[in-house]
């Protein structure tokens, strides 16, 4: 033993030194059984969470402001269609409407949604089609369309919508609004509903 270095210690250093110098292998793990694994896969869940916390969804009976773009159903809107309804909104408050929104952006889920929910509504999906889009035909899934309420807002907006380029696009949805002007400024005709 060094003079100064305790029994423990050198006991220690010795056992390493021992260790090392022996060339001792690591310990070896069991290899896995040849051929294939078979792995329980569990189905894909989207869990409670999917309840569109960043879907788009603004629930039922509420109404947003076209300023709040921290809420993804404004913020996740087409620049133009935001700047759009922001201006619309501010020379409605000028005049005393407060134009506020019920739907802005959507997910492709959420949207899902609606239409699965139109077709349990309704008994089939040509006659759901008529007040819900599907996903691959909705405008609000790409950010190019508002829901505006209340009713006083609904008519201003067609009114005055189109001096901002929003216009009504589905004559059964008079809250629905796009940038829809044709080259001389004036809106298309209205649809009779989302399917036609």
């Amino acid at each position: 033993m060094h003079p100064g270095v305790s029994g423990s210690v050198a006991t220690a250093v010795g056992l390493s030194a021992l260790l090392v110098g022996c060339g001792t292998p690591p310990p070896q793990t069991s290899a896995p059984p040849p051929g294939p694994v078979a792995v329980a896969v569990e189905p894909l869940s989207i869990g409670t969470a999917a309840e569109d916390t960043t879907g788009g969804s603004i629930p039922d009976g509420q109404l947003v402001s076209p300023f709040d773009v921290k809420n993804p159903a404004v913020g996740f809107l087409e620049p133009a269609v935001l700047t759009a309804i922001q201006q619309a909104a501010g020379a409605a408050a000028s005049e005393g409407v407060d134009v506020q929104l019920t739907s802005g952006w959507r997910s492709k889920g959420f949207q899902q949604r609606l239409f699965d929910q139109a077709v349990t509504t309704y008994g089939n999906a040509d006659l759901a089609a008529q007040f819900v889009a599907s996903p691959e035909k909705s405008m609000h899934v790409v950010g190019k369309a508002v829901d505006v309420g209340p009713v006083v807002a609904d008519q201003w907006m067609m009114a005055n919508g189109s001096r901002f380029g929003l216009c009504q696009i589905y004559a059964n949805e008079i809250w629905h609004f796009e940038l829809a002007l044709d080259a001389a400024g004036n809106c298309p005709p209205l649809r009779p509903n989302a399917a036609g």
